[in-house]
């Protein structure tokens, strides 16, 4: 099992940046491919990326697709989201969650652990 806390959230201007981040707490988190998802009010959680348990591979919704980047540090039990260009459609709040699979999957179905989130809010 493993336990999930992001951070990093918060109110910036359209064409700026944030960096979210995850920690994960529990055993043998290279075992679990990592993703980010989100959340805007009145809207289904949608796939933003996913990065594999090694870290050696990544994929990402269109929408966010060189804007975004997810990355992890084994090490540390950690997962990061920069993200660049900001604007005000991410307005969202923004998940880690976690799969004990092999494959990155893009439907929140997939992911067995969740973390409670973070604001993530893009001004116009």
């Amino acid at each position: 099992q493993v336990q999930l806390v992001e951070s990093g959230g918060g109110l910036v201007q359209a064409g700026g940046s944030l960096r979210l981040s995850c920690a994960a707490s529990g055993r043998s988190f290279s075992a679990y491919v990592m993703g980010w998802f989100r959340q805007a009010p009145g809207k289904e959680r949608e796939f933003v990326a996913a990065i594999s348990r090694s870290g050696g591979s990544t994929y990402y919704a269109d929408s966010v697709k060189g804007r975004f980047t997810i990355s992890r540090d084994n090490a540390k039990n950690a997962v990061y989201l920069q993200m660049n260009s900001l604007k005000p459609e991410d307005t969202a709040v923004y998940y880690c969650a976690a799969a004990n699979s092999y494959g990155m999957g893009s439907y929140p179905y997939e992911y067995e652990y969740w973390g409670q989130g973070t604001q993530v809010t893009v001004s116009s």
